[in-house]
């Protein structure tokens, strides 16, 4: 049984701040989300703001930027996406959320976030990522818990179109072959094991976010891992589905929301997906052609494309964020980052409010 609470907070800036409560027999809601990447970044600082359990699972085949040199260099598990959830649910003071997210631009160590650098360095001195990351938790003072999908070295396969496999996640957005001949799917190079409480904050969960975030870099990975696919599959928590704003170019080019369901429910079983949130607003003309410039036709995903059947619920709002993306420019990665991104509030309440009901 659950009951619905509203409270109107004037915070000083917004009059009309919605905290959403539910309680199921006296006990807060689990949420769990799996992900990585900027779009898990966003939607969990909006999540960090209601009064429910999270945790987040994160996908540790990213190799790119400052995370690939230092799982080269150092042996250590990639610390990126750890580290973007962790700032993301941090409660400290803002200016050590910048520290864990400031990046050097010159010197030995440009390219790299400070975070980054302190997760492994955390990872060396505990002898294991997963002590590295509490403790850091705790430095953070994180709402919630964040968890690798695996403790092992994950390292993601990529299949093209023409049958040429490439290794690594990095070559999805690094590779030139991706965007000419076109990604057909991924794999793993060696099987992992499920991290187990990552499994049973899966089995335990009330409701089940994935996405947003690329379809092949930051989402399927998860689903690769047979037994984190199969608890979602078992689970009778509801399924969310955020779906990402824009295609990307070799990957989910002319992409529909109905390739990515199908692509996601694969992995998890058909009609998993209960519930798919979408915006329905467009982007600024000059961020669409820029966009298009760079990812081809078909960039701008639209929600009106998408028939559900089969019991399965579309939301269609307008999600957008309007604020200027800065990206530093020591960033390594700097040419594959998003500038078109949900805004975390209006996302999130609109995912609160469906859950709350």
């Amino acid at each position: 049984m659950y009951f619905h609470i509203r409270i109107v907070v004037c915070d000083g800036v917004h009059l009309n701040t919605w905290l959403t409560y539910n309680v199921r027999m006296g006990k807060r809601q689990s949420v769990v989300t799996i992900g990585g990447g900027t779009g898990h970044f966003v939607l969990l600082s909006g999540l960090k703001k209601y009064d429910i359990e999270i945790t987040a699972i994160v996908s540790m085949a990213d190799d790119g930027g400052s995370t690939g040199v230092l799982r080269d260099e150092m042996g250590v598990l990639p610390p990126g996406d750890i580290r973007q959830c962790l700032v993301a649910l941090s409660e400290d003071s803002e200016m050590l959320r910048n520290l864990f997210s400031y990046r050097f631009e010159n010197g030995s160590f440009s390219g790299h976030t400070f975070g980054n650098l302190f997760l492994s360095a955390l990872e060396k001195i505990n002898g294991n990522f997963v002590d590295g990351v509490k403790e850091a938790s705790k430095i953070l003072r994180v709402r919630g818990r964040v968890l690798p999908v695996t403790e092992e070295q994950m390292h993601l396969l990529v299949v093209l179109k023409d049958g040429t496999e490439i290794e690594g996640e990095r070559a999805l957005d690094g590779d030139e072959r991706i965007s000419k001949i076109g990604v057909q799917s991924v794999s793993l190079k060696e099987k992992v094991n499920a991290y187990d409480p990552a499994l049973k904050a899966i089995e335990n969960s009330d409701t089940i976010i994935i996405g947003p975030g690329d379809l092949y870099g930051s989402i399927l990975p998860n689903f690769l891992i047979s037994e984190i696919s199969d608890a979602v599959k078992k689970n009778n928590a509801e399924v969310l589905y955020v779906t990402n704003l824009t295609n990307k170019k070799g990957q989910t080019e002319g992409f529909g929301i109905g390739e990515y369901v199908a692509a996601i429910e694969s992995y998890i079983g058909k009609g998993r997906i209960n519930t798919i949130i979408a915006n329905n607003e467009m982007p600024s003309e000059d961020a669409t052609r820029a966009y298009e410039k760079q990812e081809g036709a078909g960039t701008v995903i639209s929600c009106t494309d998408f028939i559900p059947g089969g019991g399965t619920k579309i939301i269609c709002e307008p999600l957008l964020s309007h604020k200027k993306v800065n990206i530093p420019s020591s960033d390594k990665i700097k040419k594959e980052r998003s500038f078109i991104r949900h805004d975390s509030t209006l996302l999130t309440q609109v995912v609160m409010e469906h859950i709350s009901n």
